[in-house]
């Protein structure tokens, strides 16, 4: 049976929260851009210090290559482990 993405993004991609969340990366990322901290193609990400995307300020943005931002340690129950542990 093929995967019907359509409705797989209405009902978490196309919320309007993820939306809202997806557009201020979005923005931190133009940021950085304009800083010169990153650029397309360098495989870079913008990392959010505090984890959370809504906050856009420049003391909470950080370049870092992309395969160490887009994954951390989880414990069993599928929560971020601290990063001592």
């Amino acid at each position: 049976m093929a995967r019907d993405y359509k409705a797989e993004y209405a009902k978490y991609q196309g919320t309007p929260e993820q939306k809202k969340r997806r557009a201020m990366r979005n923005k931190a990322r133009r940021h950085c851009i304009k800083k010169g901290l990153v650029k397309k193609g360098d495989g870079k990400d913008v990392h959010h210090r505090n984890g959370n995307p809504m906050d856009c300020n420049p003391k909470n943005l950080q370049a870092k290559k992309a395969s160490s931002n887009r994954s951390f340690a989880r414990t069993k129950s599928a929560r971020k482990k601290n990063k001592t542990g």
